[in-house]
């Protein structure tokens, strides 16, 4: 069986945080990070607000994610190996196509690009307040650093304007709590999971 969970929010939600706690204990568990599908920076554009346009879909290499994800579709044990994660012996009784296989799609853009939309079997959406976001974000060092008045006047009106598209898109997505624990928000997701594969069974 195969199993595709996007796990997407705002920036500095939490989202790495906790697709690497899950990473370790889902089984057959591989994971794709959107940010390693940023363009370069000389392929960035800069918008009508002045800023360079990091917060949109067209920042990232989209059809390469895509691809990457259609890789794992088509053969999980071939992805996994290929990326170094340990698979669970298969039992004698059992098959290996028996096996539970899992992918975690991690990123801030998640659900705003139509031809993965159908890809995923749950979708998680992490969402933290203004105030919390814009400190968690300017405690963060990024490969290019934020330009003053980046997040006020790029980052946050982005995440707000590509929230609505995402609400307005139907999908049916689980919103989690980014000021929780990240024990608490880990284990609340980690249950659901382990809920849902079971109804799958």
């Amino acid at each position: 069986m195969k199993y595709i969970i996007g796990i997407g929010g705002v920036t500095n939600g939490g989202k790495t945080t906790l697709t690497n706690k899950l990473i370790k204990t889902l089984p057959n568990c591989c994971v794709v990070h959107q940010d390693d599908f940023f363009k370069k920076p000389d392929h960035i554009q800069v918008g009508e607000d002045g800023f360079k346009q990091w917060d949109v879909i067209t920042a990232l290499d989209m059809e390469a994610m895509t691809n990457t994800i259609k890789g794992w579709m088509e053969n999980p044990v071939k992805f996994a190996r290929s990326h170094g994660v340990a698979l669970s012996p298969v039992p004698a009784v059992a098959s290996s196509e028996e096996q539970v296989h899992i992918l975690i799609v991690e990123g801030f853009l998640l659900y705003n690009y139509a031809p993965l939309l159908e890809a995923f079997d749950k979708c998680y959406y992490i969402s933290i307040p203004y105030e919390d976001c814009k400190r968690r974000r300017s405690t963060r060092q990024y490969t290019v650093p934020d330009p003053p008045g980046l997040f006020d006047g790029h980052v946050w009106p982005m995440y707000q304007k590509h929230r609505r598209q995402m609400e307005d898109s139907g999908l049916n997505i689980e919103y989690l709590d980014g000021v929780k624990s990240k024990e608490d928000l880990y284990n609340q997701v980690y249950q659901d999971i382990q809920n849902n594969l079971l109804n799958r069974l």
